[in-house]
């Protein structure tokens, strides 16, 4: 898998974008632990804090987070997701861009929520992923990492009848948290929940909560 990952999984939501909106608009409601995780990071951020959420499909965990407190903006590929994001949270900043590649400045922002959403991202781009993430945050910011626990990825081919292919790739927390901590991280907690057969799931769920520790050690090329 090459940078092409971006196209494919911008074209994989772009065609998917109203029927996975309409599939999870109550996600949250069924999922307490979700909640939790999410309460326990605006927590941490603290009220009013400046906040990223990469990834932000439809922008309900965006949503959420507004509620609780933060000055929060989503970040998705995705224009079709965005349109979605946009129309239900008008109050709301969205734009697009990879998180990659992020147009904050260092040290800009208070916490980022990665929920979900680096599951597209190929093993070998992790790490410039996680600096990245690492660059925008002050030290002491608050990071959020949600990904299904496993090691085979699960592809999903013509979703709701669109002709779009993608995989969803399951990592380890412990591969995670390694990964992490040599981009500057320092674990504050690991939670991984069962997956829940009434909402379809077929793996572990697992919430990484993290902080930047301090400056992140410059990687040679």
């Amino acid at each position: 898998m090459t940078a092409d990952f971006l196209d494919a999984t911008r074209t994989f939501y772009d065609a998917v974008a109203d029927d996975y909106a309409d599939q999870f608009r109550a996600e949250l409601t069924h999922r307490p632990v979700e909640r939790a995780v999410l309460g326990v990071f605006a927590e941490r951020v603290g009220t009013g804090g400046e906040v990223a959420d990469l990834g932000c499909g439809p922008g309900r965990t965006t949503g959420r987070l507004a509620a609780l407190g933060l000055s929060v903006f989503g970040l998705d590929l995705s224009e079709s997701m965005l349109a979605i994001a946009r129309r239900e949270n008008p109050e709301l900043r969205f734009v697009q861009g990879s998180m990659l590649e992020l147009e904050a400045a260092d040290g800009a922002l208070d916490g980022v929520l990665c929920w979900y959403s680096s599951i597209h991202t190929p093993d070998d781009r992790l790490p410039a992923l996680f600096r990245e993430f690492g660059r925008v945050l002050r030290p002491g910011g608050q990071l959020l990492l949600a990904f299904q626990v496993g090691d085979v990825a699960r592809r999903h081919e013509n979703p709701w009848g669109h002709p779009v292919t993608l995989d969803f790739l399951r990592r380890r927390p412990e591969q995670m948290t390694a990964l992490l901590a040599d981009a500057g991280f320092t674990l504050y907690s690991s939670t991984v929940r069962e997956p829940d057969a009434g909402l379809g799931e077929l793996s572990p769920q697992a919430f990484l909560l993290a902080e930047r520790a301090g400056a992140v050690q410059p990687v040679a090329p």
